[in-house]
């Protein structure tokens, strides 16, 4: 679909919601005309990027002219036609994302947990390699992260992670990253050279706030033991670790970075509402299951959505086939590129069904 076949259909509500405006009854209600007035904001704008966009592809059709009639070589062809289409996928970028509606959270923080799965020690390493990467893109973001949660073993790789990432548009970037995660490769400890293949879940949920999700003191299991860890000087050596089992639900939680048993007592009822209000997004969101899973993939923690295959230097995204070269780049944390091609998906996918 032309995103172009929207123009109309926004200045015909444009114009709808400018009569709605000069209504007395509108006027009087404040916070009617406060959304009205915000509608007619993005609209307005958007109307301005129909026009912009008109002109990038026409100014694409001159040059293309130009070129036949002899008027510039293919080398300045080439340059100002890229020039040219960097603009035009950035309006593009723009005009999709103002028609299709933003998930309400997507811009809040987010609980993220990254869990070894199959594939033993191999799993865990892959698992820690995902959390670096996820570390390392926060950072190039400027973001603020914390570690709620870890469980590590022996060889440095870890069993589960569960981290706070805090920022401006981290759920809106990093919510689809849910889902398994498989590495091929061939493991340190593969003496024959044979190439394994072992997974890694992710899952992103949005932070939960009181608001959200209230909690029953009186539906809580608090146990505090000791600390465990693979040794060293930081390894608690009082109660200071707190499990917190939610009795109506049975969801277990726990948390022992902390030295303060009331610190981890925080981080873990955290992680618990966290948990109680992804109960709640899932029944609220059940009857948009299908709609998601037509677009880029339902978010599901048993879904695979990629491959990081070491061999031949690729990451494949399933969901949308997209394939990069860049594994090594990508596991530094620079995962804006794939990415961008999510949520250029998904937008695009929304875009097919909306009505304005």
């Amino acid at each position: 679909m032309n995103i172009l076949d929207f123009k109309e259909e926004v200045k015909k509500k444009i114009e709808e919601l400018e009569k709605q405006l000069s209504d007395p009854e509108v006027t009087n209600d404040v916070e009617q005309l406060k959304k009205l007035g915000q509608d007619h904001s993005r609209l307005s704008e958007l109307d301005g990027l129909f026009s912009s966009y008109e002109e990038v592809l026409e100014d694409k059709k001159t040059l293309k002219e130009m070129y036949d009639d002899g008027e510039i070589s293919e080398e300045e062809y080439q340059s100002m036609l890229s020039e040219i289409e960097k603009k035009e996928g950035k309006i593009e970028k723009r005009i999709l994302e103002g028609l299709v509606t933003q998930d309400k959270y997507d811009e809040r923080n987010i609980i993220m947990e990254i869990r070894a799965g199959t594939g033993g020690d191999e799993a865990s390493l892959f698992a820690s390699e995902l959390m670096r990467m996820y570390l390392r893109y926060a950072e190039r973001k400027g973001w603020k992260y914390e570690t709620l949660d870890l469980n590590e073993n022996e060889l440095g790789g870890i069993k589960t992670a569960i981290i706070k990432i805090k920022g401006k548009d981290v759920y809106r970037r990093f919510k689809y990253e849910s889902g398994v995660h498989r590495v091929q490769r061939v493991p340190q400890t593969e003496s024959s050279g044979r190439i394994h293949t072992s997974t890694a879940t992710v899952a992103v949920l949005p932070e939960a706030t009181d608001i959200d999700v209230q909690i029953n003191e009186n539906d809580l299991r608090i146990d505090t033991y000791r600390a465990s860890g693979a040794g060293g000087q930081y390894v608690n050596k009082t109660d200071s670790a707190v499990r917190i089992t939610h009795l109506p639900t049975g969801i277990v939680v726990t948390c022992q970075n902390e030295r303060s048993q009331h610190q981890n007592k925080e981080k873990a009822l955290n992680i618990l509402r966290t948990k109680l209000f992804e109960i709640k997004l899932n029944e609220q969101q059940s009857q948009l299951i299908q709609e998601r899973k037509s677009q880029i993939g339902s978010g599901d923690r048993s879904e695979k959505i990629r491959t990081y295959n070491f061999p031949q230097n690729r990451i494949t995204d399933h969901r949308i086939h997209y394939t990069t070269h860049r594994i090594n780049e990508l596991l530094d944390g620079d995962l804006d590129e794939i990415i961008d091609k999510l949520i250029e998906r998904d937008l695009k996918a929304k875009l097919e069904s909306l009505t304005i």
